[in-house]
């Protein structure tokens, strides 16, 4: 009995929902020229900036330019720019300034999400997807 009872626990805890959380922030700074993101975990921050490739930011943290129709928002060109890392946040520069009547978003993907097995099997997670938030500016 204590068996069954115990199984039933585990179980129940097991298929506990979490919340899911994005910590990152995202916010135009000097005037709509830059776009500061925040919450990165400085040790994620300094090994990507490591990477000799230098693309490791666009796909973490890629910015676009918002469409009028947003169904296609993912069939848009990435914006192309420079990130720096300044007091433990990555600043995006692009290369040609932001207009400031356009409507602008950043698609942060969370990379490395724990997922269990319960997860795909309930229909809370596909294969092949990358969990994602897009931030407006």
């Amino acid at each position: 009995m204590k068996r069954i009872l115990f199984v039933f626990v585990f179980l129940c805890f097991a298929c506990k929902h979490q919340k899911e959380t994005f910590l990152v922030k995202v916010e135009a700074i000097n005037g709509k020229h830059k776009v500061k993101i925040s919450g990165i975990d400085y040790a994620i921050l300094s090994e990507i900036n490591r990477d000799s490739t230098m693309d490791g930011w666009q796909m973490l943290a890629p910015v676009y330019k918002m469409p009028n129709d947003t169904d296609l928002k993912n069939y848009q060109p990435v914006q192309s720019g420079s990130y720096k890392i300044v007091d433990k946040a990555l600043i995006f520069t692009p290369d040609t300034p932001f207009i400031s009547t356009q409507t602008y978003f950043l698609r942060f993907y969370k990379f490395g999400d724990n997922n269990s097995m319960f997860d795909y099997a309930t229909g809370k997670k596909k294969l092949k997807t990358l969990p994602y938030r897009d931030f407006v500016f």
